[in-house]
Parts: C-alpha cells; structure tokens; sequence
C-alpha cells in the first residue's frame, strides 16, 4: 500500500489538500467530524474536477460523432481489405489522418478522471487503515474515522467483515444496507446514461457495428460498476455516484441543445427551433446560428429532420441564409423532395371572372381586320333570334346568301358557339302543335 500510494504522491497529494480545504468549510457549518461535512467534501471534489474535464467531454462529443460519421467508411474498408489486416490498418490510419479523428479522443474524460479516483481511493483507504496520506494529518485522520454517511462509516467496504466495522464505530448492516443502495443507484445512473445516449442521440439512418458496441455497452458497464462496488470504500462510492449523476445531467443538456444530426433528438430541437423561429422571425442564439448555417451549407446531403425544418421556414415566408441568420423571403415559397432538389411550389389557380350575358352572346371581339372590311362593305343587322319553335327542321330553310366580303355575324347561330360541334348537325324532329 505504502509503494502504491508513494507512486500516485504526485495527485494524492493535491486531492487529499482539496478534500481538507472543503472541509474546513462545510466543518464550520456541520460540524468537522459529521458525515455531511466529508460526504459534501467529497461531491465538491467531483464538481470541481468535472468543471476541469468540461473541454475534454467537448471534445469527446466531437470525436463519438465524427467517429459515427466515418461508420459507413470504415465498414467498406473492412470489407474491401478483409483478407488483408495489415493494408486494413495502414487504411483505416489514413482515414483517421484525412479526416482528423482519433478513435481515443472518447476516452480522454474517463483517462483523465482516473487518476483522481485512483488518488481519492488510496485517501480513503489510508482513513480506513489509519495511514496518513497527502495533508492529512491525525487529528484530520480521527475525525474522518468518525465521519458516518447513513450509518456507515465513510471508509467502510460492502466485503469489511464484521471486527473491522465495528472499529470503526458502525455496525455490518448498516454498511452493507448503505453500500447496496449506492450500488444500485450507481448501476442505473450508469444504465440510464447509457440508454439516453442510444435512444435519442445516435443517427438512426446509419446502421453500424458501432451502434451494436454502444449497445453492448449500455448493458456490460452497470454489471461491472455492480461488481466493482462492492470493494470500493463508502466514499468512493460517494464519488462514483456523483460523477455519474454530473455525467448523465451534462449529457442530458448537450443532448437537448446540440444533437447528433440524423438523431430523435435531432428532430425534436429542429421542432422547437422551428416554431421559436416562426413566432419571432429571428435567432436568439449563437449556437442556434452555428446548427442553421450548418444546415444551410449541407445543401442536398441535408437528412428528412433537416429538410423538413427548412420547408417549414419556407411556408412560413422564412428563408435561412448561410450566415445562420432567418430573413423573410419575397419569392415564391421552394420547398425540397425528399432526394433534397429544391422545387418552386405551385401557383394557386384562379377561377376566370364571369361574364355578363350579352356579352357572351355577343361573342369574342373583332379584330380591325373584320372592322375595316365591315365598314367597306354594307352594313347588314342581323336577325334577331326567334325563341318560337319552327314546323320545319333548320336544315329545311333556306340558307341567306352572302355578300362579298361580308363574314357572319357574331351571335347568330351560323356561328359555332365554344363547345359546340361543327359541321352539318342532325336534324331536329318536328314538333307537334
């Protein structure tokens, strides 16, 4: 233990100097040898090293997505060079460089958190077996051994027998009840972590043996936290549990705000973006600019979330410019097909306006070629129209003959009517007086 905890001096150390600064404070308000003021020590342990991995946890989003991104690249490398694992790996590297992606970046916050759980696991475990580790000097070593979350000492083990509990001031059942629930719980924040990260932000459209790993995943690492848990001291379990709990809220705000493209949570930001947009006619936000311009620049690789968030602008008078920006569009409403091609939406048709009735039996207007030869010749007044009905068929009268240079006139009935047939027409019956 001694070689151990001399080898992890270098962050035993500082770890063990901060758990001493909060409890000084949180000392002053509970008091320094109660559970609450080492177990708050402990979370504001976790809080502040979190808020240190938060560029690391940025970075490892970016990398799980390009790494998504270049699925269906690696497959078909993996498929093309399946007999040959060497050009497989020489291949694969050259994607990575091309790309800029490096398979490890996921990993960067769990690599740089261990340390610091390695650290905090030796601290505790000096408390248990009366070692001094780092600051922490006796008197800081005794309150410690009397600090109690719950009933269970804070350097306690599910696995402790029966004697060492009992040094330490606490009975066995307490411990193991205590340790049990804060198993569990650290299984299922683990668990649900997990499933969150599967169900909403993992693209749908892209089939990968990546999606099979996470979901792998999702069920192995609670099994191992239960398995795990049972050696690890009262406080540690503590950390474990609050970093998860941190873990699962910073995944769910960056699930919310910033999705995987192609994912459910995907199409439910672009929803509420949409309707924001539409009731305003502006974006507020910088990170809202940053995923329209996105948007935008995709221009036919856009997903059916994507598409459906710019014909929603573009039925509500909206146009999305590269910039990010929203402007009201003057043209005529574009809307895209599913394949991504732009296309103009169709004029509504307009009923034509009714015409009075003379002048639908007066007919279309004449053209000043019809005029001038009217006027040279002389002028007839057509025959008004009988409504009386005749003994004789039409055919049977005698047909008026033409002038030259005089055409029909308009309104009679030698003129075909529009929808009316032309040429000879069948005789009508007499009618019966």
């Amino acid at each position: 233990m001694d070689t151990i905890a001399s080898l992890f001096s270098f962050i035993t150390t500082p770890v063990s100097w901060v758990i001493v600064q909060f409890h000084s404070v949180y000392g002053a308000l509970f008091g320094p040898d109660t559970g609450w003021a080492w177990g708050l020590s402990i979370v504001s342990l976790v809080v502040l090293i979190r808020i240190c991995l938060i560029p690391l946890f940025v970075k490892q989003i970016k990398s799980t997505r390009a790494m998504q991104t270049l699925q269906p690249e690696m497959k078909k490398i993996q498929e093309r060079y399946k007999n040959d694992k060497q050009r497989q790996s020489e291949e694969m590297m050259k994607l990575y460089k091309e790309t800029g992606t490096n398979p490890l970046s996921s990993c960067l916050p769990i690599l740089a958190q261990s340390p610091f759980f390695f650290a905090l696991y030796h601290v505790l475990n000096g408390i248990a077996t009366g070692d001094t580790i780092g600051v922490i000097n006796e008197r800081l070593l005794e309150s410690a051994q009397k600090a109690h979350i719950f009933g269970a000492p804070l350097a306690a083990k599910f696995t402790d027998g029966a004697s060492k509990v009992d040094a330490l001031g606490s009975s066995i059942t307490d411990v193991r009840v205590v340790t049990a629930i804060m198993i569990v719980l650290m299984s299922a924040s683990q668990f649900f972590t997990q499933r969150q990260l599967m169900t909403k932000n993992v693209d749908t459209t892209v089939k990968t043996p990546f999606m099979q790993q996470q979901k792998m995943l999702m069920y192995v690492f609670p099994v191992m936290f239960a398995v795990f848990g049972i050696n690890f001291p009262v406080g540690v379990l503590v950390y474990w549990l609050t970093t998860n709990v941190w873990t699962m809220g910073q995944q769910m705000y960056v699930i919310r705000n910033n999705p995987t493209p192609g994912s459910k949570a995907q199409a439910a930001y672009l929803e509420r973006l949409q309707k924001h947009v539409t009731q305003h006619g502006k974006i507020r936000r910088r990170s809202e600019r940053a995923i329209v311009k996105a948007i935008v620049a995709k221009g036919r690789d856009r997903n059916e979330f994507e598409r459906k968030f710019i014909n929603g602008l573009s039925k509500a008078g909206l146009a999305a410019q590269p910039d990010g920006t929203v402007v009201k569009s003057e043209t005529a409403t574009v809307t895209e097909t599913p394949d991504g091609t732009p296309t103009p939406a169709a004029p509504r048709r307009q009923q034509p306006k009714r015409q009075p009735k003379a002048k639908r039996q007066a007919g279309p207007p004449k053209a000043a070629g019809e005029s001038g030869a009217s006027a040279a010749g002389s002028p007839t007044t057509p025959e008004p129209t009988s409504l009386r009905k005749s003994d004789q068929p039409e055919d049977a009268k005698p047909a008026a003959p033409k002038k030259a240079g005089q055409k029909p006139a308009s309104g009679t009935r030698s003129k075909a009517q529009s929808g009316q047939r032309k040429g000879p027409q069948r005789p009508k019956s007499p009618s019966k007086k």
